[in-house]
C-alpha cells in the first residue's frame, strides 16, 4: 500500500481555470493581476478526475485492464504472473 503525496498534482486541465494570487505570493504592484492554472491543485474539483484519466491512460497504455464491476481496480497478466492495482484517490 502506498500514499502518494502529490498525487492531485500531477493531472493536466482542459479548461482555462484562474486563480487569485495566494497570501504571500502576491508580486508587489500586481495586486490585482490573476494566474492561470497549467497543473491541477488540491482542492480544485476536477483535480480527482484529472489525476484518474492520466493514470487510466497510463495503465492501459502499459497492458493493465480495468475491471468491470470496479474502475479503480486493474489488473494485467503476464507470462503467468498477476498484477491487481487498486486506486483510490491518493492511495494505492
Amino acid at each position: 500500500q502506498m500514499d502518494v503525496k502529490t498525487a492531485l498534482l500531477n493531472g493536466d486541465l482542459e479548461e482555462e481555470i484562474y486563480m487569485t494570487q495566494t497570501e504571500g505570493c502576491v508580486v508587489p504592484g500586481q495586486e490585482n493581476k490573476v494566474c492561470i492554472l497549467l497543473k491541477s491543485l488540491y482542492g480544485l474539483k476536477q483535480a480527482p478526475k484529472q489525476r484518474h484519466e492520466k493514470l487510466d491512460n497510463l495503465l492501459l497504455c502499459d497492458g493493465f485492464s480495468p475491471n468491470d464491476a470496479d474502475k479503480c481496480v486493474y489488473s494485467k497478466f503476464e507470462n503467468g504472473d498477476c498484477v491487481i492495482i487498486c486506486l483510490y484517490v491518493d492511495d494505492m
